[in-house]
């Protein structure tokens, strides 16, 4: 049985992406849960719809948050599927919306002036989420992370049994 590395033995810049994941993953639930209650609130989603959003939604957070568990373990597979898989689909499929709506001629100042609370709290929980993955996607690719992700592999083919961290 393997025992837990010490986080210092993680880069700073992979300890914070980790971080970052965790949150844009949080960012992503508080979203869920204010579309799904303004769905029951004004009716303009089913059950059905409703659960399968989040037969979607789910899985997603979960996968997400163990990929990152293994991005922070130094495993350069998991670097590569955040960084397609959230950091480029995710993030495309975050700003779909937004595109649209400026490509109809609305401005960001109209979007703000006939906004709720509930579109306030979403749109505020989605810069964090956004900005979130972004900045993980970066700090994944810094010389340090570079380095973390090099070393992990270099363990791997060497035989060692990295320790789980």
């Amino acid at each position: 049985m393997t025992h837990p590395a010490p986080t210092a033995q993680i880069p700073g810049p992979v300890r914070t992406a980790y971080a970052l994941w965790v949150t844009a993953v949080a960012a992503g639930a508080f979203e869920t849960v204010l579309a799904v209650g303004r769905m029951l609130a004004d009716g303009s989603g089913s059950a059905g719809q409703i659960a399968a959003g989040l037969a979607v939604r789910l899985p997603v957070f979960a996968a997400a948050l163990l990929v990152a568990r293994q991005m922070r373990r130094g495993r350069g597979w998991a670097r590569t599927a955040l960084t397609i898989g959230l950091g480029v689909l995710g993030t495309a499929s975050m700003v779909m919306q937004p595109i649209q709506a400026l490509a109809q001629g609305r401005t960001v100042a109209w979007e703000l002036e006939h906004a709720g609370a509930v579109d306030l709290l979403f749109a505020a929980s989605r810069v964090v989420h956004t900005g979130s993955v972004l900045t993980a996607v970066v700090l994944m690719f810094l010389p340090a992370a570079g380095a973390h992700f090099r070393a992990g592999r270099a363990g791997r083919s060497a035989g060692a049994v990295p320790a789980a961290r």
